[in-house]
């Protein structure tokens, strides 16, 4: 009763699932959400002990549901002590481009969504007086590219809100944890929305070349030991962060060339 529940959004397939299995093979008791629940079965199918791995199909769209919802995944173990926030989706399109609705579509899932569910979740959270909230965001969380603009808002959005939490509920014992993805080796850029909301259905050349999944959920796993409160996760991509920071206009000249598509 004493092991670690987390329970895990976009546990489907990429980022979510390997942090699923990492996370059984190492103690946790594990809830996996996402909508497809056919995926979430092969994912327990996989994780090690199986036994300790609940599914809780979900929609991010769907937060009328989330009240029941965060009841039902308190009852699977009996508590929550930590929430990966790593469901969203990603986009490749030009700003001239792009309907309106896809921008609207990509705030409701990334950041509406996610929002509404720690809402949801986080009076349990202030009654337990712990709980970690482990939000997956993105490099372009901290800064922006071409092809990216609402998918870039959506994680800036995140950052700021998270951030607000942390500041907020730190009396209550609540962690917050910020990680940024550079590539990994993913779906994200296959399922990424175009400027019609159609999904761009090729993997970019980046994202292709980029860190494994497993070896993402390893490194996220000692953020979330050591309670970072912010990490960059991937190549060399994670040093234009820094560069953003301590030499914006070079940054700006270099991200205007950037090959991101």
């Amino acid at each position: 009763m004493n092991k670690p529940v987390a329970w895990i959004t976009g546990a489907s397939s990429g980022i979510g699932e390997a942090i699923a299995k990492n996370l059984a093979e190492k103690g946790y008791r594990v809830i996996l959400s996402a909508r497809r629940e056919n995926e979430l079965l092969r994912v327990k199918s996989e994780c090690h002990p199986a036994a300790s791995v609940a599914i809780l199909p979900l929609d991010l769209t769907e937060i009328s549901t989330f009240e029941k919802k965060v009841k039902e995944a308190i009852s699977f173990f009996g508590k929550i002590d930590l929430m990966i926030h790593n469901g969203g989706i990603s986009q490749r399109s030009l700003i001239r481009d792009t309907k309106l609705e896809v921008d609207r579509k990509l705030m409701e899932v990334n950041f509406f969504g996610t929002i509404a569910l720690t809402k949801a979740l986080l009076p349990h959270f202030i009654e337990r007086k712990t709980g970690h909230f482990i939000v997956i965001t993105s490099l372009v969380g901290k800064f922006a590219s071409p092809f990216r603009s609402s998918y870039a808002a959506s994680k800036h959005a995140l950052h700021g809100f998270f951030d607000t939490l942390r500041a907020e509920h730190f009396q209550d014992k609540i962690e917050v944890t910020l990680v940024c993805p550079g590539f990994i080796k993913t779906q994200v850029s296959v399922n990424a929305l175009t400027e019609d909301g159609s999904a761009l259905g090729i993997m970019d050349d980046a994202q292709a070349n980029g860190m494994s999944p497993e070896d993402f959920a390893e490194k996220l796993f000692k953020a979330i030991q050591k309670k970072k409160e912010e990490v960059y996760i991937g190549g060399k991509e994670t040093l234009a962060v820094y560069l953003k920071r301590f030499l914006p206009g070079v940054f700006s000249k270099l991200i205007q060339k950037a090959k991101v598509r």
